[in-house]
């Protein structure tokens, strides 16, 4: 029993030493090492403003361009505007009224891929306007015999947008526009 205690002399004091070093070193360690997360996170946040500045550098011209395309697709399918540069002389309604389809529908299909840089309601915006200038064009078509001279589709045609407040062509560039200053 002597010896037990003497022995206990030497290792309980020498245990409480090493139970000490280790809980202070542990305290060390812990510290550095959250010293470290926190100097890593402020690098990562940094370099991922970089990103976002180097993207924005890159993206915000793509995304201005097809803005521009888009506003340049809706004036262009304007009905005003689409008569004047498609009709011809000598055409029949039929032949406006295909022509005017066709092109709207090669307009948009041009455009497609503007919606990648555009909000799902304005592009939705964009799709309702194309389809309500295609139901106007149908609608006074429908009232016309195919065989009449194309002058009569276009009389229809713009009797038509006189008695709309406000084209849909320009509800959906006013859209974009709000859009674009939100945005910039």
């Amino acid at each position: 029993m002597g010896e037990l205690l003497e022995i206990l002399k030497y290792i309980l004091p020498a245990g409480i030493v090493l139970l000490t070093s280790w809980l202070l070193l542990k305290s060390f360690l812990d510290t550095q090492q959250e010293i470290q997360k926190r100097e890593l996170k402020i690098k990562l946040d940094e370099l991922q403003l970089q990103l976002k500045q180097e993207d924005k550098k890159y993206v915000t011209p793509i995304r201005l361009q097809a803005f521009e395309r888009i506003v340049l697709f809706l004036e262009r399918i304007s009905p005003q505007s689409l008569i004047f540069r498609v009709q011809k002389p000598g055409q029949k309604v039929f032949q406006l009224q295909n022509e005017l389809l066709k092109t709207i529908r090669d307009e948009y299909e041009h455009n497609l891929s503007q919606q990648l840089y555009i909000s799902k309601e304005s592009w939705g915006m964009v799709k309702a306007a194309k389809e309500e200038v295609v139901k106007m064009i149908n609608t006074a078509a429908a009232a016309t015999k195919p065989d009449d001279e194309s002058l009569e589709l276009s009389r229809r045609v713009f009797e038509a947008t006189i008695g709309v407040e406000k084209q849909p062509t320009d509800r959906a560039i006013d859209m974009l526009k709000k859009e674009i200053y939100r945005l910039f």
